[in-house]
């Protein structure tokens, strides 16, 4: 029933100006808000150092056993291959630093007995640091 026979009834209308404001309230939340995050930034100067190269680079002693069993220590012909010449031989190239390192590159077809007479003698000699030389296959 509508009692309000002869009243027009009035439209309904949104209110944009309290939804402006809060809008706006948020804007300027945000821009404050960004702006306090850039001014807590610290401002580090970090302190400077002069680092000397390494003095005590790793000694490596390059042995080099070939086909026929001819062996070299740092490019210095080893006459006889006995384990007792190696270890001479390596004893005498172990001179020039602390706890050097061997690296032996024998040819794929030399003996397995070259190979053990260097390492046996590397073991009696004290030097326990021992590597094989590669190389990649060639395509």
């Amino acid at each position: 029933m509508d009692f309000r026979r002869g009243k027009q009834s009035e439209e309904l209308e949104i209110n944009l100006v309290p939804l402006i404001d809060v809008l706006l309230v948020i804007i300027i939340f945000l821009v404050v808000s960004a702006t306090f995050s850039r001014l807590s930034e610290l401002k580090i100067s970090l302190p400077t150092a002069v680092a000397n190269p390494e003095q005590n680079k790793p000694v490596v002693i390059n042995v080099a056993i070939d086909a026929g069993g001819h062996t070299q220590i740092n490019k210095v012909d080893v006459p006889k291959t006995t384990v007792a010449e190696l270890t001479l031989a390596l004893r005498k190239a172990a001179t020039q630093g602390k706890d050097p390192t061997i690296v032996i590159a024998a040819d794929a077809k030399t003996t397995h007995q070259s190979v053990i007479n260097v390492m046996e003698a590397a073991r009696q000699a004290g030097l326990s640091r021992i590597t094989f030389a590669t190389q990649n296959p060639s395509s």
